[in-house]
């Protein structure tokens, strides 16, 4: 796979897919993370003489205009970040850029071709975008695992390279993937069990320990015969669940799940919290929504004593205080361990940032929640894939 290095970028016009998905609220951005992690690439174009053209969407529009999704703010705070103009051209006008400026185009999915299933519509977008490029980069790794016109299509079309976001996470899920120091634990929480399968199916074959919370915990909580309550529960998985366990044995994988929790009636800031012992049994009409103590003791301990961490998917409903104590618990340990440490996006990247962690103590943060879910899937990307063909 080419690396900006492999490109000739003096006053070249080079197309960049970047993830600039970012969180708004009243069209305010309330996380830049996306964009800080865009700027080492863009940094390294400019100083070389290129002219950076950059593609990236925001929300869902559906491929039609909405005003409220475009990428305005980003290109405002980009300009802030970078110390060079940023210039939003307007959704199908694809500029030249001009020497130590930027272009960021209007958010790509308001052209309903960018995720057309037709690749015939797909190509016809592609070549738009190519034309009067010298060159691709590709570093929104959040969006590789997506075949779409400015992710795989446009590839193909132009002298390609990855961006160095995208050459950081590829290197660092490898490592954890091909050659894990050990013991190698991985650690998976969010709310569903049936979204974690694939992952689990592959990395029993790796993995020295698999730990589990999250609302995906009390299924397998369930599939051992504990009670839970109005805790999340997916009955058709409890089967996937015991089979998953006895795999585990047989590769004698050690598989944590918690021995306590904390419940509540009600999902709310001011609910009142009670922690019980898995063993005693959820009652009616509370719910688990996070690790209790005790667990997230012995997950912390279990996080400190491995050599390679993969964490993917919060403990409990870390946004609200009284349920954030078990993915901070995670967190700050993984911040602590000597291991080399992989913090698998989405989620899990936002507790980082809004529990306080010290986000450079940790080896690698991702900035794709699915595309990392599918690397440890053991699936190739599309857009990794057209990179390495093209």
């Amino acid at each position: 796979m080419r690396t900006l290095s492999d490109l000739d970028l003096q006053d070249a016009s080079v197309l960049v897919r970047l993830d600039l998905n970012v969180p708004l609220a009243d069209g305010q951005i309330t996380d830049d993370g996306r964009i800080q992690a865009a700027l080492p690439t863009l940094r390294e174009l400019l100083d070389a003489g290129a002219r950076p053209v950059v593609v990236a969407h925001l929300g869902r529009p559906k491929g039609e205009v909405k005003p409220e999704l475009s990428l305005a703010p980003v290109a405002t705070r980009m300009a802030d970040l970078l110390g060079v103009p940023v210039d939003l051209a307007p959704s199908g006008a694809i500029l030249p850029g001009a020497p130590g400026r930027v272009v960021l185009l209007e958010n790509i999915r308001f052209d309903p071709r960018e995720t057309s299933k037709d690749s015939a519509e797909r190509a016809e977008l592609a070549a738009e975008l190519a034309a009067g490029m010298d060159a691709y980069v590709s570093d929104g790794f959040g969006v590789l695992h997506r075949e779409q016109a400015s992710v795989t299509e446009v590839a193909q079309l132009l002298p390609n390279a990855a961006g160095r976001l995208v050459e950081k996470e590829i290197r660092s899920f490898s490592t954890v993937l091909e050659n894990p120091a050990r013991p190698y634990a991985v650690v998976l929480g969010g709310s569903k069990v049936s979204d974690k399968l694939g992952v689990i199916d592959n990395l029993l074959q790796s993995v020295d320990r698999l730990i589990i919370g999250g609302g995906m915990c009390f299924t397998f909580l369930a599939a051992q015969g504990h009670a839970i309550g109005d805790s999340l529960f997916e009955p058709d998985w409890v089967d996937a669940c015991l089979q998953i366990l006895r795999d585990a044995q047989d590769r004698g994988v050690s598989v944590m799940l918690p021995t306590d929790v904390v419940i509540a009636e009600d999902l709310d800031a001011e609910a009142t919290t009670q922690v019980v012992r898995v063993g005693e049994g959820i009652p009616d009409g509370w719910k688990g929504l996070d690790i209790g103590p005790t667990t997230a003791a012995a997950y912390a301990q279990a996080v400190l004593d491995s050599a390679t961490v993969v964490w993917n998917g919060p403990m409990g409903v870390f946004e609200l205080e009284p349920f954030a104590a078990g993915t901070k618990a995670v967190a700050e340990a993984l911040a602590r361990t000597d291991g080399f440490t992989v913090v698998g996006g989405g989620d899990s990247a936002a507790a980082v940032r809004l529990l306080g962690i010290d986000a450079e103590a940790i080896d690698h943060i991702s900035t794709g929640g699915g595309a990392s879910l599918e690397l440890l899937e053991g699936k190739t990307l599309p857009g990794i894939a057209v990179l390495e063909d093209s």
